[in-house]
């Protein structure tokens, strides 16, 4: 009988792709793997952990310490440990932790594959198992970030930008059309500086020009820009191909002149306003995504009123925000004290969630009567639960369509929209 591997992703979709990676190396290894099962069950446990800020790093911790209970009441044998959080704790986490049988960072996890199965497991550098519903995934194109910003700690895991190559790329995003992906999630740490450092200029727009011409992919859709140094013959590329969605995730962070000097953005007010501004006349339509963060030093009330009054300007059509978490060793912590209350980042997050509530029911309002595309991702009882170009899996509104005709999960189909929630839109189909 094949020894059976519950393999858990903790985090971001960088994490998943890492964890898809390392289902398919130890299936081609003979294991038997489940991804994010609901209970400990297998022979082994390998927990892909996240590393990025305070509440992640503790779910992180907790699911450890859940699989060390399961071990040690005999429900498993064995416990591994990779990812983000191991990548910057290990040694800590060794001493603290000695139940745990291997601890693997953020990198070598195909070291892992391979000490489980006792040799190096024969699969293609991107090949993977699809965790995500069939139709759609997420493509990773680079690693790392050069960008330092005083908040995070991502550089210190990850190391320095490093992009795939563009063809490399393209083989992946073929094969997975061959097994019947439809719709590619564009992801990195920081898209904007794709190809900086392999090719030695910006190569994001020739690559999503090339993989649009892939025959098969539908959808197309970026993740995570950086708004400083932007690429912005992408946009060329977002007008002219149809399948590339009208929807660009770039975090903003603030908008207070001291506040995003304290942070490194490299960017301030007036110059980011004029980056919205150019994007939207670029690309007209365009549903932008952005994350704002409260609390960082140097946010007074008055800065927060500014940040607020900002989102109010810009009305984006899609929106989250978080409070500053101090991450050690960042240049934030050496260089600014975290005087803001806990109580106080809580309160400027909800007024700011609350304001972006409101804006984003009047957005979803506009588009009663209209006709979109809508691609469908499972069904419940009384709907079909679909998204559209606009929303990307998971944290984005979903569109609710009458059981009125048979559908399936992958099928784009077009609807008209009959009513709308702050994140959810009704439909039925035409």
């Amino acid at each position: 009988m094949r020894k059976t591997i519950d393999v858990v992703t903790m985090g971001c979709s960088k994490n998943l792709v890492d964890s898809e990676r390392v289902i398919k190396m130890l299936e081609a290894s003979g294991f038997s793997v489940r991804h994010d099962a609901e209970a400990f069950r297998g022979d082994i446990s390998v927990i892909n952990t996240c590393g990025f800020i305070g509440d992640a790093k503790e779910e992180s911790i907790e699911m450890i310490l859940n699989a060390v209970a399961a071990k040690n009441e005999g429900v498993i044998k064995e416990i591994y440990v990779m990812g983000c959080l191991s990548e910057r704790y290990r040694k800590d986490l060794e001493s603290e932790l000695p139940e745990v049988d291997g601890w693997y960072g953020k990198f070598d996890w195909v070291r892992l594959a391979a000490d489980l199965s006792k040799k190096h497991p024969a699969t293609a550098t991107w090949d993977r198992v699809i965790t995500t519903p069939p139709h759609h995934a997420y493509i990773k194109i680079a690693e790392g970030c050069n960008r330092f910003c005083s908040f995070c700690a991502i550089p210190l895991i990850t190391g320095r930008y490093k992009s795939r190559p563009i063809d490399e790329i393209l083989d992946e995003v073929a094969s997975l059309v061959g097994r019947g992906v439809k719709e590619f999630n564009v992801i990195a740490q920081d898209l904007s500086s794709y190809g900086t450092d392999l090719y030695g200029d910006h190569r994001l727009a020739e690559l999503i020009d090339r993989m649009s011409q892939v025959p098969g992919v539908e959808w197309i859709r970026l993740h995570y820009a950086y708004p400083a140094d932007f690429p912005w013959d992408v946009l060329e590329v977002m007008k002219r191909r149809d399948n590339v969605c009208k929807y660009l995730d770039v975090a903003l962070q603030h908008v207070n002149d001291k506040v995003l000097a304290n942070m490194r953005r490299h960017i301030d007010a007036k110059g980011t306003r004029e980056f919205l501004k150019r994007v939207r006349e670029t690309v007209p339509g365009i549903h932008l995504r952005t994350t704002l963060m409260v609390g960082f030093p140097g946010e007074g009330e008055a800065e927060f009123e500014e940040l607020k009054a900002f989102v109010a300007e810009q009305r984006f059509e899609r929106m989250g925000a978080f409070a500053y978490c101090e991450e050690e060793d960042t240049y934030g912590a050496k260089n600014f004290q975290d005087e803001i209350p806990q109580e106080v980042k809580e309160r400027r997050l909800g007024e700011l969630m609350e304001l972006q509530e409101a804006i984003s029911l009047e957005h979803n309002s506009s588009k009663i009567g209209k006709r979109m595309r809508v691609i469908v991702d499972s069904e419940n009882d009384e709907h079909y639960i679909g998204r559209t170009e606009f929303d990307s899996p998971e944290v984005d509104p979903e569109v609710l369509i009458e059981k009125t005709s048979e559908l399936h999960p992958g099928d784009i189909v077009e609807v008209e929209i009959t009513d709308a929630l702050p994140f959810e839109l009704m439909a039925r189909t035409l």
